[in-house]
């Protein structure tokens, strides 16, 4: 392996990671702070790349169709926990489960209703359309690089407004002592509404940036669901900082294992979980209990 093309697939594995960390620390936000476990987050982001997508066909603009459809996701996470979520914080963790995965069900019939079952493309804006070379031989697409950087504006504006906002302040204080949080007189209901919506909105806002290199297509949220749900495992259940860590080990352990594994590259995720897990049962950042 040339020096060249292993920088080309740890980049590939970085930007793979950071849109990892997207969907998974929307999932574990919903998680840590609401104790729902939200099988249809893979859903939401299915969403998001179709709405993307067929508001870019419409507009004819990428920049249009992202402003028009994060709106739209964010009512959406809203209106579910509204009208549905809201009414399983009581009740066991399988009420949780079995809802939200009639709630991919749903979501899955509606994108056929609404979009068919063809595979779509969603050009790559012209700005963003070359590459940078990085040998004589070979180069890197710009718009990979655009997604990274994006990733990690909103990876920062996350933990900005988690660990310096009073809004964070009480997001964090929310997660674990919910009765002293109302007692102070904040709505611990619309704040779990805020959270939810949050989370739905990472999530669909990660369709709609991968969408220009991942393709749009149907049930394209039940594989991003597993590995994120493999990223909130190795890095802690409710950690956005083991969100993050977690998404860049798959991320590179997934590129990597595609390259030199080939044969075996499904299993190579798994199995650092399976390590991680041996060593920390928690995940990397997870608290003890």
């Amino acid at each position: 392996m040339s020096l060249s093309y292993f920088l080309i697939q740890t980049l590939n594995g970085v930007q793979y990671g950071f849109l990892l960390f997207l969907v998974a620390s929307g999932l574990t936000l919903v998680f840590g702070i609401m104790g729902v476990i939200n099988l249809a987050h893979g859903a939401f982001y299915m969403v998001g790349a179709y709405l993307a997508w067929w508001f870019a066909e419409q507009t004819g603009s990428f920049v249009l169709a992202l402003l028009l459809s994060l709106p739209v996701t964010v009512l959406l996470g809203l209106a579910t926990e509204r009208f549905a979520i809201r009414y399983l914080y009581a009740r066991d963790h399988l009420y949780q489960v079995l809802f939200t995965y009639g709630l991919i069900l749903i979501l899955n019939e509606l994108q056929r209703l609404l979009f068919g079952n063809d595979v779509h493309g969603l050009p790559i804006p012209a700005p963003l359309a070359g590459s940078i070379p990085l040998t004589e031989a070979q180069s890197y697409p710009i718009y990979r690089i655009f997604l990274s950087f994006t990733c990690i504006a909103v990876a920062a504006a996350l933990y900005l407004l988690i660990q310096r906002t009073r809004l964070g302040m009480v997001i964090r204080a929310g997660s674990t002592h919910r009765e002293m949080v109302s007692a102070l007189g904040f709505d611990i209901a619309r704040l779990f509404m805020v959270v939810f919506g949050l989370g739905v909105a990472l999530a669909a806002f990660a369709g709609m940036i991968a969408a220009p290199v991942n393709t749009v297509y149907p049930g394209m949220g039940d594989h991003i669901l597993i590995i994120s749900f493999v990223v909130v495992v190795i890095g802690g259940i409710g950690s956005i900082k083991g969100a993050f860590v977690g998404a860049m080990v798959v991320g590179i352990a997934d590129t990597f294992g595609r390259v030199l594994l080939p044969t075996g590259a499904g299993v190579v995720v798994y199995a650092v979980m399976a390590l991680v897990l041996l060593w920390r049962p928690q995940g990397l950042f997870g608290r003890t209990v």
